[in-house]
């Protein structure tokens, strides 16, 4: 699933592969998808961005998004797979929800696992997972840290180190996936309380937030998803099902899985304690 790390990793590598190429043609689903999401009727794609070429690529959030020369913008978001490849390629998919040709034999296949949106649009796009995933503050801006102390100290008591950093969209582009090895990074388990930090506890939360999502950025987000070009992504997870079975890197002991708001929480109970 696309989260911060990967979407601007992902706007990265589109910017590099796509920009200045113009769309030869926009093919539709050769497989229907209950749970994918257009903006309109598929179909009407092509009409909108074919002979036009891309302008450039956006990350923010849990969306991508590519800009044409006449305005026209396509979006993905989390649950969406975009990959590279030649328009003959015998090893792409055959099953997709969208292909965007290129006249220079390349092209964009997006598919979809479970769910997910690929919106074309002209810029009004009036989605609320987007509009807060465009003008959310970057962890990576000078106003972040007092954003991230207001909204502590804003937040119910009781709610949650996970609910705190996943619901709610308070930090579009952090879930379920990079709050893991946040909350790892910060000595922090995932059900302790808000109210329950100490001012140094929150202190670790916030420089745990930048570093890691940087480490992750840098290093092409975490190896549990791919890129645009299929690769394994370079950041080493420390908490996620790729180490359950290999025990806590600090302290050597067991990491536990647990179901936990909607998803699965790894940690290790002797480094992240609950009290």
């Amino acid at each position: 699933m696309i989260e911060l790390p990967e979407a601007l990793n992902i706007a990265k590598q589109l910017q590099n592969t796509v920009a200045g190429k113009t769309v030869s043609r926009v093919l539709p689903p050769t497989k229907a998808h209950k749970f994918c999401w257009y903006s309109g009727e598929p179909t009407e794609y092509d009409e909108k961005i074919r002979g036009h070429g891309v302008h450039s690529a956006e990350g923010f959030g849990i969306f991508v998004e590519l800009i044409f020369d006449n305005g026209q913008r396509l979006c993905i978001n989390d649950g969406v797979n975009v990959r590279f490849s030649d328009v003959d390629d015998t090893n792409a998919t055959k099953n997709y929800q969208l292909k965007v040709e290129f006249t220079d034999d390349t092209a964009l296949v997006f598919t979809v696992a479970m769910y997910g949106g690929i919106i074309m649009h002209d810029g009004s796009y009036d989605n609320e997972y987007y509009r807060k995933s465009r003008n959310a503050f970057s962890p990576f801006s000078p106003g972040f840290e007092s954003h991230f102390r207001k909204l502590v100290a804003e937040s119910k008591p009781t709610l949650s180190a996970k609910a705190f950093l996943a619901t709610e969209q308070r930090f579009p582009g952090i879930g379920n996936g990079v709050l893991q090895d946040i909350l790892f990074a910060a000595q922090i388990h995932p059900k302790k309380k808000i109210g329950k930090l100490t001012d140094q506890e929150a202190d670790n939360l916030l420089f745990a937030v930048v570093s890691v999502l940087r480490e992750m950025t840098d290093l092409g987000g975490r190896d549990t998803e791919k890129d645009l070009f299929g690769n394994i992504c370079g950041y080493e997870t420390k908490m996620s099902r790729h180490t359950l079975a290999a025990g806590c890197p600090v302290c050597g002991g067991e990491i536990r899985k647990e179901a936990y708001l909607g998803g699965s929480v790894y940690y290790c109970p002797i480094c992240q304690p609950i009290l």
